[in-house]
């Protein structure tokens, strides 16, 4: 019986002995480490160029199309050409007609003057002539010479004055037919050609169909998305105060097979409110980063792309380094659990920057140190363990 009650003991013990709790382990390591800003953002032209129509007019068909390229003060982008004048109605058209008829005849009668200011310049011109050989003679006065000499002026004054009548009649006709829509239709359809600002692409048409529009009306906006590139990101106020002008961006999820670089261009100075898609009201800031490196690099990216940028904020090539997940808080300060032997020993550290992977260990740790990742409310200091080495 006393074997058996001790067997028993035994079985028991055995039974209810604590066991080692496994658990996961990282390796606190040196390398490079980096802390970033990851938002997502879309890419602009810089310099855009909206074409308008400089007067108002008939726009012809704009045959360009997004994507086309153009040429700076060579392309023809659209052609203007005087609108038709505005139907009228029978008692307007009356009118028109009758002022036509008036100032056909007033050319007439201008035409008229100048005929008889002709006769009548001739005849001085003659009367001049004659007096002046009598003078010469001496069978006139030096006083009938200049007379007549006055009168040949006169006359010829005359009939430039009729001469300028004629053309203020035939303007006056002019204008009359106009009003009526009788004008000289070749003219009118030569138009005035918009040629391109700038050397770049098509961004957008905005206007296609034969139109008429009016004096600064949109027709359609070019840029050089090659060339002339960038990416705006709306970055929370709270985040954007930790971005400065210099700060190295990667540009990701573009598309390509590489990540892209860029450096942040500048920080606007004036926030503004924006909504999230759950309702949050945010006070969004715009930071502009410009591409570093070569166009082909990112050959098939445009204008209003989305992309995703990581701009670093922080990097160190020699940082001493913990997972993220191994650290808690014990107090007011972190802590980790460090793996020794089978144990677990709570140990205190100062904590530096943290990328949400892992962070930077200021002190109370060294490099080959092993830690207990994700360590559960069960794990104490001095708990048995059984690690499993995940890094």
């Amino acid at each position: 019986m006393l074997v058996v009650t001790l067997l028993l003991a035994g079985l028991f013990g055995y039974a209810f002995w604590p066991r080692p709790i496994p658990v996961d382990t990282g390796l606190v390591r040196r390398g490079s480490m980096m802390v970033t800003i990851d938002e997502e953002a879309r890419t602009r032209v810089r310099e855009r160029y909206m074409v308008s129509a400089p007067v108002a007019g008939r726009l012809l068909r704009v045959t360009l199309e997004a994507g086309d390229a153009v040429a700076a003060g060579e392309t023809e982008l659209a052609r203007l050409v005087p609108a038709p004048v505005s139907l009228l109605d029978a008692r307007a058209r009356e009118g028109a007609l009758a002022a036509v008829k008036a100032a056909e005849a007033a050319v007439n009668a201008a035409r008229a003057d100048v005929g008889r200011a002709e006769a009548a310049s001739q005849l001085a011109d003659a009367e001049w002539l004659r007096n002046q050989q009598l003078y010469r003679r001496g069978h006139v006065s030096a006083s009938v010479r200049d007379q007549a000499r006055q009168a040949a002026q006169a006359a010829t004054a005359t009939l430039k004055a009729a001469n300028a009548a004629v053309v203020q009649r035939q303007a006056e006709l002019a204008a009359a037919r106009a009003q009526l829509g009788q004008g000289n239709p070749g003219k009118m359809a030569a138009g005035v050609p918009l040629l391109a600002p700038v050397s770049g692409r098509v961004l957008q048409r905005l206007v296609q169909s034969e139109t008429v529009v009016a004096a600064g009306t949109a027709i359609m906006e070019i840029g050089d998305p090659e060339r002339d590139l960038e990416v705006l990101v709306e970055l929370p106020s709270a985040e954007a105060v930790r971005v400065a002008p210099g700060n190295r961006v990667l540009i990701d999820h573009w598309g390509g097979p590489q990540p892209l670089a860029g450096v942040v261009a500048r920080v606007e100075p004036r926030g503004f409110t924006k909504f999230s898609a759950l309702g949050v009201e945010e006070q969004r800031v715009n930071v502009l980063i410009r591409f570093d490196g070569e166009p082909e690099a990112r050959r098939g990216l445009g204008h209003g792309y989305r992309v995703e940028v990581r701009i670093i904020v922080w990097q160190d090539d020699r940082a001493l380094m913990a997972p993220s997940s191994a650290l808690f808080r014990e107090g007011e300060q972190w802590a980790v659990l460090v793996v020794q032997g089978n144990r677990a020993r709570l140990t205190r550290v100062e904590v530096g920057y943290d990328n949400g992977r892992q962070a930077q260990i200021v002190a109370g740790l060294s490099e080959g140190q092993q830690l207990v990742l994700y360590p559960g409310p069960e794990l104490a200091d001095g708990a048995r363990i059984a690690p499993n080495p995940v890094d």
